[in-house]
């Protein structure tokens, strides 16, 4: 068991021992330690976490205190694991995502001044995130929550003298503030009423508190378990981008895009739904709690798939994509179904993450252009990322046989089976977001693999216009000398900002061809495109109807029945691939598809029509339902009304005129009154003193 204990301590450590020694030493170090020890460090990292998934399998756990940071009273504060085939799962989801992003990232930022850096942050990232799914307190777990929303902010702002990612990565901090304020009032309603932070403790006790009632409002009593569950949950919706605290997540494209693969796939966004699986002792105690989770899964699910329909930014459409399907994993939450939500977090892992570094590999090849409307064509030039992300659409589409089909249809059916309040919404939203996300998919891959090469056509066209401005440029020579120095001096700086080569559209001449991608690109993208095809059919049966989360998650059968009647149903994972060839879903994602194909291969004329058609509704869609505007004028324009009142009323009225300048004036007018009196005569002094001391007489006579 200590054997096993070290190995628990080294999966987290090494990642963060790579981290510190190349933050601190990159620049003294050689370019290629950035990333050789980080990805030993990771490497080493996934090998232990692998070996200890098995030894999770055969019925090996682990729950203990590694260290006592603080005792306070009868509560200790204290840095521990909880090693059970929950941690497991998502400690090996964890590492190998994040091993593939590190060795896609040696090709993406080969050239970028930032190298060491980012190596650095990417590192610190695991560490935060291993620290999170395996504490076995609330301490940890927040400590964890924090971590990978500090190291999210500096990778989002990564290239920080780009505005726009400035902008990404504070609304992203803010917006996860406000998460985490109600996830800590969370943690202080759970210490306050059940004494402890230590996980056991906590489930042990509250089935004692299903009853117990709090008076927030005077006159209003609330359920103990309810509000807290769902302070709880405020906390995983900003993590987990959950309506409507999502708006962080489509500007964090705005960070390179190995960060948005790990970000958007295995790790800070799926943060809040592992919370609330292993949170569920606590959840099923709370109908209420689950029922809120349900409804705002499902408009997260149905509502942000929209989105996707209009993005033109590869990036952006994927984006969207994840937090549709981060929707689908809270309506599962919601539905009791814990185990169908991680497992389909387990399977959108690796094929989300394999759309994102598909999509990489598409931004690098078009000289980081990423506008999909200046694609096209590109399957001869890119067969290996053309399969690949044909073999990700197919998984996230839920293709049967592929590993979204098995955990997204199970969603489905689960919120089929559910009966607590919000579930028919719900099953109408998965239902429904089955045919958007087929056709945002689809719409997606068509316009980047297939039809025409408007990348070429682009080029040649500007090929052209550079040639009609080259044979004006004799009449323009005279005015051009007095600017040489100017631009020279611009060039120069251009070649030193640190991010122009990922900003600039440098452009392809009319013959040329996307570049040839590197090995360190590629196999990434093949290594996550077999869990994306094989896990699912694998893993189904023992992660949903086996007894592989027996004792780790907790579902009252007899309250919310739902596992055991998608249990009476499923007959193997071939059998509910051949059934789903006529179910409903099946023949939605195919409509999608085909619509998708229809529209934009053979008939790019009518998006356009019903663009224009339908104005208002793609205004509404463009604008984002008006969330970023909302915040914008109630909380950020708040803010600074508030702040603006209190500077000139509290600031400059009340402190500086009263306060500071008002006492300075009291004093003065004080002592000119004052001054009056010492007119230098000595009988108004004797006067004075006269008047004095009948007045002291008198006091002390009557007395």
């Amino acid at each position: 068991m200590i054997a096993m204990q070290k190995i628990y301590l080294l999966i987290p450590l090494l990642p963060l021992f790579a981290a510190v020694v190349i933050g601190l030493f990159g620049r003294q170090l050689p370019r290629a330690a950035a990333h050789i020890l980080t990805i030993a460090g990771v490497g080493a990292s996934c090998a232990l976490s692998l070996y200890v998934f098995n030894d999770a399998l055969i019925g090996n756990t682990y729950y203990g205190t590694v260290y006592t940071w603080l005792v306070s009273g009868n509560t200790s504060f204290e840095v521990g694991f909880m090693i059970d085939r929950l941690t497991a799962t998502m400690m090996v989801v964890v590492t190998f995502v994040s091993l593939m992003v590190h060795i896609y990232t040696i090709g993406y930022m080969k050239d970028d001044p930032g190298y060491s850096r980012f190596f650095s942050y990417i590192s610190l990232f695991t560490f935060a995130m291993l620290m999170l799914v395996m504490a076995n307190n609330f301490m940890q777990l927040f400590f964890g929550w924090e971590a990978v929303g500090l190291v999210s902010y500096l990778l989002i702002g990564f290239w920080y003298k780009r505005p726009t990612a400035i902008y990404a990565n504070l609304k992203a901090f803010l917006v996860n503030r406000v998460g985490d304020f109600g996830f800590l009032l969370g943690i202080g309603m759970v210490l306050y009423f059940f004494g402890t932070l230590d996980y056991l403790a906590v489930f042990s006790v509250a089935p004692k508190f299903a009853d117990t009632t709090v008076s927030i409002i005077p006159g209003h009593e609330w359920s103990l378990m309810t509000l807290t569950c769902i302070l709880l949950f405020i906390g995983a919706m900003g993590k987990s981008a959950q309506v409507p605290l999502h708006v962080w997540l489509p500007d964090s494209m705005e960070g390179p895009t190995p960060i948005s693969a790990l970000i958007h796939a295995a790790t800070m966004v799926t943060a809040g739904i592992f919370m609330v699986a292993r949170m569920s002792p606590l959840f099923e105690l709370s109908t209420t709690a689950l029922s809120t989770v349900m409804v705002i899964g499902s408009i997260t699910a149905l509502f942000m798939g929209f989105l996707g329909i209009i993005q033109n930014d590869i990036k952006r459409v994927i984006a969207y994509s994840t937090l549709s399907q981060l929707g689908y994993m809270t309506v599962a939450l919601g539905a009791s179904a814990y185990s169908v939500a991680i497992f389909h977090l387990m399977t959108h892992a690796f094929f989300k993450a394999l759309l994102f570094l598909a999509a990489g590999a598409v931004i690098m090849a078009m000289h980081h252009d990423q506008d999909i409307r200046n694609m096209g064509g590109l399957r001869k030039h890119m067969p290996i990322v053309w399969i690949t992300s044909l073999i990700g659409s197919l998984a996230l589409i839920g293709t049967p046989l592929f590993s979204g089909f098995y955990s997204k249809d199970s969603i489905i059916e689960a919120v089929k089976f559910s009966h607590i309040p919000g579930s028919g919404f719900a099953y109408f939203a998965v239902l429904t977001g089955v045919f958007v996300t087929a056709f945002y998919s689809f719409r997606l891959y068509f316009l980047v693999f297939h039809g025409k090469e408007r990348w070429r056509e682009q080029k040649v066209e500007e090929h052209a216009h550079a040639q009609v401005r080259q044979a004006h440029a004799p009449a323009m020579a005279s005015h051009s000398d007095d600017h040489v120095s100017h631009d020279a001096s611009h060039d120069e700086h251009a070649a030193h900002d640190e991010h122009d080569h990922h900003e600039e559209h440098h452009g392809l001449g009319p013959d040329d061809n996307p570049h040839p991608l590197p090995w360190v690109v590629t196999l990434p993208l093949i290594a996550l495109a077999i869990p994306s095809v094989v896990i699912g059919y694998i893993a189904i049966e023992p992660m949903l109807y086996g007894d592989f989360f027996s004792g780790v998650i907790f579902v009252d059968n007899e309250a919310h029945p739902v596992m055991h009647e998608l249990a009476e149903d499923f007959h193997g994972p071939w059998a509910m691939a051949l059934h789903a060839l006529t179910s409903a879903p099946f023949l939605l994602a195919l409509s999608g598809v085909l619509l998708s194909w229809y529209f934009y291969m053979k008939r790019p004329d009518i998006p356009a029509a019903i663009q224009q058609r339908f104005s208002l509704v793609y205004r509404i869609l463009d604008n984002k339902y008006g969330f970023d505007r909302f915040n914008e004028i109630l909380f950020a324009g708040g803010a600074r009304l508030i702040g603006s009142k209190l500077w000139k009323i509290g600031d400059i009225q009340l402190i500086d005129g009263v306060m500071v300048n008002g006492t300075a004036k009291l004093i003065g007018r004080l002592a000119g009154i004052i001054r009056k009196l010492q007119s230098g005569l000595i009988y108004h002094y004797a006067f004075a003193m006269i008047i004095g001391v009948f007045l002291l007489l008198t006091f002390f006579t009557k007395i």
